[in-house]
């Protein structure tokens, strides 16, 4: 597949991303707690129902990742996320793999030039990456409580950071994706 820039002979680089949000809040997220043979396990828990909305988006070939905060799950964030990224990325095309979540399929939904959604299947979040890399954001936040969204946003972006390319393209790297792309020559 050849793309062009406009007005131009000029090959353009075409990359592959896979994209979700994930809703992170004060809620407790509990998990599994080892104790001595037949003791209950207690932990702390909280039922506080502040929460933000992480999108984000990963390169499974090479680990690259881009994320970014905000209040809610709607076509107008993601409008928002879509520009964000592609002024991050701006000299390249972008085929991102989403879900058909409603803020995604809104009739309004600006999209930049450089971005071409590609829309899997209906109720199969499995053939999307991303959504193991949220498992394993996740586990680092397992039976904690959170004092404030604040606080929680602060230790989010610390466990977002001990991520490298390498860990993200290890935990996102499907054999099936990396298959297609070579075949495809991305």
């Amino acid at each position: 597949m050849n793309y062009f820039k406009k007005h131009s002979q000029t090959p353009v680089k075409i990359r592959y991303w896979c994209q979700d949000e994930t809703r992170i809040g004060l809620k407790t997220i509990t998990g599994k707690l080892i104790t001595a043979c037949g003791v209950k396990p207690v932990g702390l828990y909280q039922w506080l129902f502040k929460y933000l909305w992480l999108y984000g988006l990963v390169e499974p070939k090479t680990g690259n990742s881009f994320f970014y905060e905000f209040s809610h799950l709607d076509t107008p964030c993601f409008e928002k996320f879509l520009e964000l990224f592609s002024q991050q990325y701006p000299d390249e095309v972008h085929i991102i793999q989403l879900d058909n979540g409603r803020g995604h399929l809104g009739l309004d939904l600006s999209i930049p030039d450089n971005i071409i959604l590609l829309f899997q299947p209906p109720y199969c979040p499995e053939v999307n990456p991303i959504e193991r890399f949220w498992k394993e954001v996740k586990k680092f936040l397992k039976n904690q409580v959170f004092d404030s969204l604040d606080f929680l946003r602060r230790i989010l972006r610390n466990i977002l950071a001990r991520f490298t390319q390498e860990d993200i393209a290890s935990i996102t790297g499907y054999d099936f994706i990396l298959e297609a792309l070579s075949v495809a020559g991305l």
